[in-house]
């Protein structure tokens, strides 16, 4: 199995190495592996954690959310479902966030218009 260093998995990820060593600190990342100089090691299962932390965070889930689904997978198959309960709320607020948006740039591309129009009269 592949190992990359901090470096790389920064790079890889998106996330800065201070990140990084802040999701280890809190146990976001679950024990990600060390040469025998010590150094940080991670895994191909890490990277995939990291992208899936990623989408959750760019989608604004809280990192108190994102520990409790961590929590759950590690807790095995049996809390499949609450697992699934917690990304469904979580869509569901990326959803309503989504249409917030759209009606807000909707307005600003309006008043562009207007503002284009007075500029520029046909």
């Amino acid at each position: 199995m592949p190992g990359y260093a901090p470096s790389e998995a920064a790079r890889r990820s998106g996330f800065s190495l201070d990140t990084l060593r802040y999701y280890e600190r809190i146990g976001l990342l679950n024990e990600v592996g060390r040469t025998s100089g010590g150094r940080r090691v991670f895994t191909d299962d890490d990277l995939d954690w990291l992208m899936l932390f990623r989408c959750l965070r760019d989608t604004g889930m809280p990192i108190a959310e994102m520990c409790r689904y961590a929590e759950l997978v590690r807790e095995g198959e049996h809390t499949t479902g609450e697992r699934q309960a917690l990304l469904e709320r979580h869509a569901g607020r990326v959803e309503e966030r989504m249409h917030l948006l759209q009606r807000q740039y909707d307005r600003l591309r309006a008043k562009i218009r207007a503002y284009d129009q007075r500029v520029r009269p046909r």
